[in-house]
Parts: C-alpha cells; structure tokens; sequence
C-alpha cells in the first residue's frame, strides 16, 4: 500500500519515542480515517510529500531542554499554517509546540504519572461541549510543563495540581494535551480525538479494507508488468496467506507459492498447513523440504539476532533457486518476491524513516524485513507492510479466507528457532518443544479459549533442573508457557488461566514429554517483554 494513493484523508503522526505511539495511529484507523506514523525528525520533504490534513506530534521520553533532543524540521510551522493543517501535540509533543512557537516550558515543580484528574477551565475545540468543571481522568507521564504559553493560545484545561493540561490556538490550527488520550487509562479519550478529528478538523470517515483491497490490487497490477512471474513466500500463517491470496487476485497463475520446511515448525505443521492450501484455499503451493540446510547453519549459534539473520538469508538463497527452476519452466525468471510483511514488524524491526537510530532502537530483526541480505536479488511486494493484524483478518474476511485460518494465532517468521533459547540443534530441544506446544495449544482448544488469546506458545528453556518421576532423581529440561492477550501484537498483557486449566496441562506435559520435570508461565506484558522470547 503506497501512503501517497490511499484516497483517504491522512492523519499524519510524528513520532517522539512514546511507547504509546502506535497506539494512536490504531485508535484513529479504528475511526475509519487513514493514519500513518513516520519519525518526528523527518525531513519536512517527507511531510509535505504525503499531504496530510492532521499532524499529530507524538509523546517521548526526552526532555526539551536535554541537547540533541528531537523536534520537527526547519519549516514546519510555516507549512502547516499556508496549508491550513490541524497539529495536535500528545505530551513531549505539546511542549515542543510551545517552546518551538515562542512559549516556556520549565522542569515541574510536581512530576504527574499514571492516572491524574483533569479540569476544563475554558469553553474550547478540543473538549467540544464539555462545560467549564468538566472533569475527567486521564493518563499522564511527564516531568516538564508548559510554564508561559506563545502568544494567542489559551488553557483550557488544568490538572489538580493546577498544571497545564490542554491548551489551544484555534486561529492557527494548535492544539495540545498534555496527557494521553489514546490509551485505555484515559476513558473520554477516544471521544476527545473523536470530536478534535471530526468536529474540529472536519476529517471524513472514508478509509476502509474495501478500498485498501482495490488499491492494492491496482498498486500490484502497476508494478508487475504483464508477463512477469512472481513468487511468494508462506509460511502457513494468516500474514503470507492474506498477501498471497490478495496477489492471486490481481495476478491470477503468474503467482508461484512456495512453502519451505526449514526444520523448526510446529508438530505436523507441513501436513497440515499443506492440506489447508490444497483444500481450502486453492493456491498453487510447492514444497521444499530444507531442513538440512537451515539446521546445519544453525547449529552452535545461539544469538536470537544471529538466527534470525541466517534464516532470512537461507529463505532468500531458497527462494532464488526455486525462481531458477521456474525460470526453465517459463522461459523467464520471477522479478518479485510476495511477502506478509506487517505494519509492526516495520515498526520492530527499524528505526521511523529520519531518526538515524537516534530516537527510536531496533528492538529485535524480523527475518522478512531486518534480516534479509543486501544483495538480495528478487524485489520485494508487502501488499500488507501498512498494515496491523486485525486489519490483515478484515482483509482475508475480504478476501474469503476461511474464517478458521484467519483466527489461527500468529507464529513467528523464524518458527521455532527463537522459542528454543540457544542452540536450535543441540540435543533433542526441537522434538521436544514441539511435543509440549501441541500439549500446550490443544489444551487450549479444547478449553474453548483458543479465540480468546491472541498468541500462545511454549519454549524450551536452556537450564535443566532437579525432578523426582517414578521414585528416581531426575535432571531434566525446563519449558515455559507463554499466552497473551492483544489487539495488534504492538502491546500485550499476559493471558490469566484458570489454577486447575495450568495444573491439568503440567501434569500432561511433565507425563507424556520424555525429558520435562519442570513447567513454568510467563506473566509479563509487553512492554516491558515482547511477545516471543527473542
């Protein structure tokens, strides 16, 4: 999906570093209008370039006044005044407003963090007909305040500490909060961005999947001339199968699928997933059965950056020769390779576009963005990389992916290998991961909470610990369980059990897989964890 063809009204966010910052550009795409997020220190080219009618200049973590500390580009204000654009800054981004336009921003004597009440103190755009006394509690996290406001802006809103809370100049299109809006802590939030979009901006409500569907296919049907192959790349998982489905639409049997087995999938996971293909979907799929080659270059490495990096790089050398053979086939050698590149593993896998690393750290590479080689020879087709995870299943509803596959949980591009901590080969970790996962997950299934959960997994842990089974001493493996609970993937909180549902499954792991004694749940959210263990 190109940013500059959606037909959609584009709410343009600048990000700052918040780790709320993806979940503004999910709330406002929830209201039907296209929202984009780009790094906060973009050039003002970048901006201009997507046309946006609302900026929204996100929270971060930095101070102001700390040296080096971002803001927008050189120009900013200047083009968004000509050009009648709303800017709404979250938090940090309230306070560069006003220290950029000429107001104070000073450390405060009272830090505010968590859940703060708030008061409307003027009649105003942003709280549209919320009266003077108006309070509501809302989220806060910030140490700096706005002290002295630039000339023709107005508070209209203060917290109980007295701080500034909201301010405004609706002659010259600013707004701030100097709380977040876009979390669930904040429970009139969602209306205040309601109203500031629609009522204040004058946004329409005119993006949808439909149309995400027609643009895409147009954007394909551009770029692959009319006798070119393309091959795609599944995985069996909701992501690969949406983009190839969708690209088997624009480009009907010029589309080459390919599945690889790399070693590290699931219990049965090939038979399955290929049954799937054949009977359901009706895509022309080939299998490659290279688990030698994927495990005889994982073994001894234990980096999860590393693995990741050697499967990205063996999928590409795999992928390249499977474009060999249909080369001799076809006469002509594929240009394009499909992939189900999302909008969060962008946002994982690299820093905003403009940010040179400085305020945004790659948190981990996925195989099909980060870690794919340089010299790869094939062009890439993301038909999905704007894209979150319910979005995706909107799309294959669409599109009429089975309603079964769409709900399977995702599961990760580099499969087992970040699941079994270390070294993928040493010993028999992948066997027995696999066996307890199956135990795991179909425990799950049959407890009626499979749609429940948003991903659930075990891993196989590279400790061992001491058991009692059968009257004898045992010195065996450690697996923990991992179930969490999401929206999109980009934050998630930990999926609460019933005791007697994890006391059934630990007993059936610890009696049917030959070398557990020992199984442990993980209960962190993300932040601060991600959603797999590397």
């Amino acid at each position: 999906m190109d940013p500059q063809n959606v037909k959609s009204i584009l709410v343009l966010i600048l990000d700052y570093g918040s780790q709320y910052t993806h979940l503004i550009t999910r709330r406002i795409r929830s209201l039907s209008v296209f929202s984009l997020c780009i790094s906060g220190t973009s050039s003002l080219k970048s901006i201009v370039d997507l046309k946006p009618r609302v900026i929204i200049l996100s929270g971060g973590p930095h101070s102001v006044h700390s040296p080096g500390s971002p803001s927008f580009p050189d120009g900013f204000v200047e083009y968004v005044e000509s050009n009648g654009v709303f800017v709404l800054g979250i938090c940090y981004g309230l306070q560069l407003l006003v220290q950029r336009l000429g107001g104070v921003v000073r450390v405060g004597e009272k830090q505010e963090y968590g859940r703060m009440e708030i008061e409307v103190v003027r009649a105003c755009g942003l709280f549209g007909s919320k009266e003077v006394g108006h309070k509501q509690t809302v989220w806060m996290s910030h140490g700096d305040e706005a002290a002295e406001l630039p000339e023709g802006f107005e508070v209209v809103a203060r917290s109980q500490q007295g701080s500034v809370a909201a301010v405004e100049n609706r002659e010259r299109r600013f707004y701030g909060l100097q709380y977040h809006p876009e979390v669930t802590h904040s429970p009139e939030g969602m209306e205040t961005l309601r109203h500031f979009l629609f009522d204040v901006c004058g946004v329409d409500a005119g993006w949808n999947m439909e149309d995400v569907l027609n643009e895409e296919i147009n954007l394909i049907n551009g770029m692959v001339a009319p006798d070119d192959h393309v091959i795609c790349a599944l995985s069996g998982g909701v992501d690969s199968t949406v983009a190839a489905t969708l690209v088997h639409k624009a480009i009907g049997d010029r589309l080459h699928c390919v599945f690889v087995d790399n070693g590290l999938l699931r219990y049965k996971e090939r038979e399955r997933v290929m049954e799937t293909f054949e009977r359901d979907l009706h895509l022309p799929v080939t299998c490659v059965d290279a688990t030698d080659q994927f495990l005889s270059k994982l073994k001894g490495v234990v980096d999860p950056e590393m693995k990741r990096k050697i499967i990205g790089k063996e999928f590409i050398a795999i992928f390249d020769a499977f474009g060999q053979d249909l080369e001799h086939k076809h006469g002509k050698k594929p240009v394009y390779l499909v992939q189900g590149t999302l909008y969060p593993d962008v946002i994982e896998s690299c820093p905003p576009p403009g940010s040179g690393r400085t305020h945004s750290h790659t948190i981990k590479s996925h195989h099909n963005v980060g870690g794919l080689p340089k010299d790869m020879k094939l062009k890439l087709i993301e038909p999905l990389k704007l894209l979150f995870k319910d979005e995706v299943r909107e799309l294959g509803r669409i599109l009429n992916v089975p309603q079964a596959f769409l709900k399977r949980h995702p599961f990760p591009g580099p499969g087992l290998a970040v699941r079994v901590l270390g070294d993928v080969t040493q010993g028999n970790a992948l066997d027995i991961l696999r066996q307890v996962d199956e135990i795991f997950i179909q425990s799950i299934k049959d407890a009626g909470i499979y749609d429940s959960i948003w991903q659930a997994f075990a891993v196989f842990l590279p400790i061992r610990s001491v058991g009692v089974q059968g009257d004898q001493r045992t010195h065996s493996h450690v697996v923990a369980l991992r179930a969490v609970t999401s929206q999109d993937g980009m934050t998630a909180d930990w999926y609460n059990f019933e005791h007697k549902f994890l006391d059934d499954v630990a007993r059936k792991i610890c009696n049917s897989v030959r070398g557990v004694n020992r199984v442990v749940q993980d209960i962190t959210s993300k932040p601060p964890s991600t959603i797999e263990w590397e």
